[in-house]
């Protein structure tokens, strides 16, 4: 018998109209997070997927894990990288984060420890 009692209290506190504002809300909410969080990561996703299928032999690239290195050889879901004199790596296609090539025609060097 409480518990309706409880119910019917919690019933009669609410304010008509208040559910209206609450869902605008929400939905406020959820745009302004698909616009300043989602949309931007999926973007730069694409972004990543395209420059990985257009790479070409010669490109000079950069790994997930920080692997300087010129791609010699090219497969379907594996790249062999050229690292330093005759040394190779054959690295999967998705750790292929970026292009170094661009970074040494404006002007940067690669961070040496």
């Amino acid at each position: 018998m409480n518990f309706f009692t409880l119910l019917q209290a919690a019933g009669a506190a609410q304010q008509p109209g208040g559910g209206m504002s609450f869902w605008i809300m929400m939905i406020a909410i959820v745009a302004v997070m698909y616009f300043f969080m989602i949309r931007p990561q999926r973007k730069q996703q694409k972004e990543l997927e395209k420059f990985r299928s257009e790479l070409k032999k010669g490109d000079k690239v950069v790994t997930a894990g920080g692997i300087f290195g010129t791609i010699a050889e090219i497969q379907e879901r594996s790249v062999l990288i050229k690292v330093d004199g005759e040394v190779k790596l054959r690295v999967d296609k998705n750790s292929i984060v970026r292009d170094y090539s661009e970074a040494q025609s404006s002007g940067e060097q690669p961070q040496q420890k």
